[in-house]
C-alpha cells in the first residue's frame, strides 16, 4: 500500500499514526470484543474516552476553568446559527468583520436573528488581505464581535487577534485551531469543525466561556442551546462515537509531537518554504498581501490560467493528491494542516519546479 500525499482542505489529512491505530483498534477496541463504533456512548469505556479526548485539548490549548469545551454534530455552519441564539443576549446588534466566504456565509446566517454590523471588510479587494485592528469600527454595546481568523477559500489569515474590549469576541477557527498557540481567556467562544486540523468530519469543537451560557433567544431549539450541551457533557443525543474516539487520537498524536508550540515551529517552517518556492517562481503567484497569508491554506496561480487542468492531472500521477482550487476562486490551492508534513511541501515544491521548467 502506497499512501500519497493529501492537500485537501477538508476533510482532510490525518495522521498516519492515528489511522494506524484506528485500524488496530477498529474491530476489538482494548479487548472489549466490540468496535468503538458498536459500544453506547453511555459506558464506562466510552465516557472515558470523551473525558480523556477534553483534557487532552484542554492541556494542548491551556484552556481556562471557566470555559465549557463541548462536541458537538452539525458542524461549523450550524454555529452561524448557534452563536447568535445563543450569544445576542437580550441584544439586538452584532458586529461582524467580513474577510471572505466563511465570513459572508456566517453573516447571512446571524442576519436572520439580528441586526449585523459589518465593522470592517476586505472584498473590495477580492479579499486579499485582513483589515488591521484600527481598521475595525467596532460598537461598544455589540453583543459579541464575530471573525474568521483563517478564510480557508482564500488562504487569507489575521496576524493579530482582535482587540474587543469588553464585547466578547467569537472566532470560526474550524481552519487554523491547534496550528499554533492562542490565548482562549482573549475569546468569549471559539468553535471549530473537525474536518481540517482536528479529526475526521462530523464533530464541531465549541470552547465558550461559562457566563455566556443560560440566556438563549426565545423559541432556541433545544439542541442549539449550548448550556444544554454542557449540562448533559455533549451527551444530550447521541454523540458522534467514532469521530470523537478518532479526534482524540489526533489530540494524543499532537501531545506526542511536543503540543501546539511544536506546531507553531513545523507550521512556520512549511508556510515559509511554499510560500518562498511562490516568490521565487515567474510561473506561479500567489494574491494575499503578505502579513495575512495563512500558514494551513497557501492558493496559488498559474501564469498560464490554460495549463490548470495539466497541473491537477500530472500532479495525481505524481501522488500530490486534492490541489485544485475552491471553485468560487479557481487556480490552485494546498492546504498543510498539521498532519501534511515537511515532507510533503518539498515534494511538492520540486514538483511545482519541475512543472515550471517543462511549462513555463
Amino acid at each position: 500500500m502506497s499512501r500519497h500525499f493529501n492537500f485537501s482542505a477538508g476533510p482532510a489529512a490525518l495522521p498516519e499514526e492515528v489511522l494506524k491505530t484506528a485500524q488496530q483498534e477498529m474491530l476489538d477496541w482494548h479487548g472489549c470484543g466490540l468496535s468503538i463504533m458498536e459500544m453506547s456512548h453511555r459506558s464506562d469505556e466510552f465516557m472515558s474516552v470523551a473525558a480523556q479526548a477534553e483534557q487532552d485539548l484542554r492541556d494542548l490549548m491551556h484552556i481556562p476553568d471557566n470555559y465549557k469545551v463541548l462536541f458537538l454534530q452539525g458542524g461549523a455552519t450550524s454555529q452561524f446559527a448557534m452563536v447568535p441564539l445563543n450569544l445576542l443576549r437580550g441584544k439586538t446588534t452584532a458586529d461582524y468583520i467580513n474577510t471572505g466566504v466563511w465570513s459572508k456565509k456566517a453573516i447571512a446566517e446571524a442576519k436572520r436573528y439580528c441586526d449585523v454590523n459589518v465593522v470592517a471588510t476586505t472584498e473590495s479587494t477580492q479579499f486579499t488581505s485582513a483589515p488591521t485592528q484600527d481598521e475595525l469600527v467596532l460598537n461598544p454595546d455589540a453583543a459579541y464581535v464575530h471573525y474568521t481568523p483563517n478564510e480557508t477559500i482564500g488562504g487569507v489569515e489575521f496576524d493579530y487577534i482582535p482587540d474587543t474590549g469588553d464585547v466578547p469576541l467569537v472566532a470560526d477557527m474550524s481552519s487554523n485551531i491547534l496550528s499554533r498557540p492562542f490565548d482562549v481567556s482573549k475569546f468569549g467562544l471559539i468553535y471549530a469543525g473537525a474536518q481540517k486540523n482536528i479529526g475526521p468530519a462530523g464533530l464541531t469543537v465549541v470552547i465558550v466561556r461559562e457566563d455566556l451560557l443560560g440566556d438563549t433567544l426565545a423559541g432556541t431549539p433545544t439542541m442549539y442551546d449550548y448550556a444544554v450541551h454542557a449540562a448533559a457533557g455533549s451527551m444530550n443525543n447521541t454523540p458522534p462515537t467514532l469521530a470523537w474516539y478518532l479526534t482524540g487520537l489526533v489530540f494524543k498524536w499532537l501531545k506526542a509531537q511536543g503540543g501546539v508550540e511544536a506546531m507553531e515551529v513545523a507550521n512556520r517552517r512549511k508556510a515559509e518554504k511554499l510560500y518562498q518556492a511562490i516568490a521565487d517562481s515567474k510561473f506561479f503567484s500567489n494574491p494575499v498581501v503578505k502579513r495575512n497569508q495563512s500558514w494551513m491554506n497557501v492558493p496559488f496561480i498559474l501564469a498560464d490560467s490554460n495549463l490548470d487542468s495539466t497541473f491537477i492531472a500530472e500532479s495525481e500521477k505524481a501522488g500530490l493528491l486534492n490541489l485544485q482550487g475552491h471553485r468560487s476562486v479557481g487556480g490552485m490551492r494546498a492546504s498543510i494542516y498539521n498532519a501534511v508534513n515537511e515532507q510533503a511541501v518539498d515534494a511538492l515544491i520540486a514538483f511545482m519546479n519541475e512543472f515550471e521548467r517543462t511549462h513555463g
